[in-house]
């Protein structure tokens, strides 16, 4: 009597292995999932951080130390201008800037023009910009390409 106990309590134990539910988690349909979120974040988010294209012109300046997000005005490579990435156009520049901006004159304006247009476009919109009452306008330029060198006397480069 005492072997058929001890053979039931055996298949008891089998029988229940076999209903435990697996404790074991998959992951590798997770790490699926999160490399294919990963490759979708990283060619977005380039895209949701471009503005207006623009070519800047080299110059060696030093960066501006501002508090205030300044305003950004952009004269594009067709003469088009923008005030952040709507484009308003010359005529319209004046009334966008009041309106949005307010009529602070101690507002920070950036302008940054294509290196291909012409001087007096971007000349232009500073010139619209100074008549409306804004005074702190300044050019926008890139550093050049090989700013690791110190700049020669006077601060000119070959």
């Amino acid at each position: 009597m005492a072997g058929t106990i001890e053979r039931r309590s055996k298949i008891a134990v089998a029988g229940s292995r076999r209903t435990r539910p697996m404790s074991e988690i998959n992951v590798t349909p997770l790490v699926d999932v999160m490399l294919v979120l990963l490759i979708i974040f990283m060619i977005t988010a380039p895209l949701l951080a471009t503005g207006v294209q623009v070519d800047l012109p080299k110059a060696e300046t030093s960066p501006i130390p501002d508090q205030e997000k300044p305003v950004m005005v952009s004269v594009n490579r067709d003469g088009q201008v923008f005030v952040g990435e709507q484009a308003v156009g010359l005529e319209g520049l004046i009334s966008h800037l009041s309106g949005v901006h307010g009529s602070d004159p101690e507002r920070r304006i950036l302008v940054r023009g294509d290196e291909a247009i012409n001087y007096g476009q971007v000349m232009r919109v500073i010139s619209t910009i100074h008549t409306a009452g804004f005074r702190r306008v300044s050019l926008l330029t890139a550093p050049p390409e090989n700013a690791s060198e110190p700049p020669r006397r006077g601060g000119v480069r070959p």
